[in-house]
């Protein structure tokens, strides 16, 4: 029985791999191809016409959606992943008795798809005069996301053996100080994989930018492959094109960090 498993294992595998892997031929060989051989020539010649096409459009719509999708994850993460990881510590190292409750409401907070509290949430920032600009989108993600990075890491400083802040302390060190200079290069695991979920997860937001940045700021490489969607046809091999160019940043964003990904998932396994 066990010889039957170890011959199917890879079988399943190379199965699983196709099944993962075709989405990406189809998106490459159709950004690849004339439009009108897409579906009729699967296999015939190649052509750089629509990335072309893409990149030289005159309303430059794929280089300033770029933009807004950078400054937005960019400033998005960076907060995020600062403000989680001090917001965790001190809810994990406090003793006081209304942290658990609070860690409790803060992930309380995940349950509750984005979608449900958008409108309030425009609410608020147009009375902070925040709609229709990158810094109101910056700030909605820091809210819906915080919860998700103070979760991961909290489990992640537990880990963290306190005898090396309470050395610090006795050393004299500020509060400041030794979580900067002691406890957070210890969290560059978890850091890690804050930074790509995270980064993944604003990258391909959809609702709320098209909502909050609106087309009076611009747009995101998300709402841009929706907005190069014509009204009574459709250019398939362009569209093909901008999805691409729209999923390759963060896939090289997920490729240069992998190995602290992968790192800060198995962090804590074994103590």
């Amino acid at each position: 029985m066990r010889g039957r498993f170890e011959v199917l294992r890879p079988v399943g595998a190379i199965v699983l791999a196709a099944v993962f892997f075709f989405p990406v031929y189809r998106l490459v060989t159709g950004m690849l191809k004339p439009a009108g051989e897409i579906q009729s020539s699967p296999l015939g010649p190649l052509t750089g016409a629509n990335l072309r096409a893409v990149l030289g459009r005159e309303d430059g719509l794929y280089w300033s959606a770029l933009l807004n999708s950078i400054q937005i994850t960019v400033f998005s993460v960076v907060l995020l992943t600062l403000l989680s990881a001090m917001l965790a510590h001190y809810l994990v190292r406090s003793k006081a008795r209304w942290t658990k409750p609070a860690m409790l409401m803060l992930l309380s907070g995940l349950m509750i798809p984005p979608a449900v509290i958008l409108q309030p949430i425009t609410q608020v920032l147009g009375a902070f005069g925040l709609m229709n600009s990158v810094a109101g989108v910056v700030c909605s993600n820091v809210g819906y996301y915080l919860p998700f990075g103070v979760f991961v890491f909290a489990g992640f400083i537990r880990t963290v053996p306190v005898e090396m802040e309470e050395a610090a302390s006795i050393d004299g060190a500020s509060r400041f100080r030794l979580f900067w200079q002691v406890v957070f290069p210890t969290l560059r695991p978890a850091a890690a994989s804050v930074l790509i979920f995270l980064g993944v997860w604003v990258w391909n937001d959809f609702l709320s930018p098209l909502i909050i940045l609106g087309p009076e700021a611009g747009t995101t490489v998300t709402v841009g492959v929706y907005r190069s969607v014509g009204e009574y046809s459709t250019n398939f091999g362009t569209l093909y094109a901008f999805s691409f160019l729209a999923s390759l940043p963060v896939l090289l964003f997920f490729v240069a960090l992998q190995k602290q990904f992968v790192a800060g998932l198995t962090a804590g396994a074994v103590k």
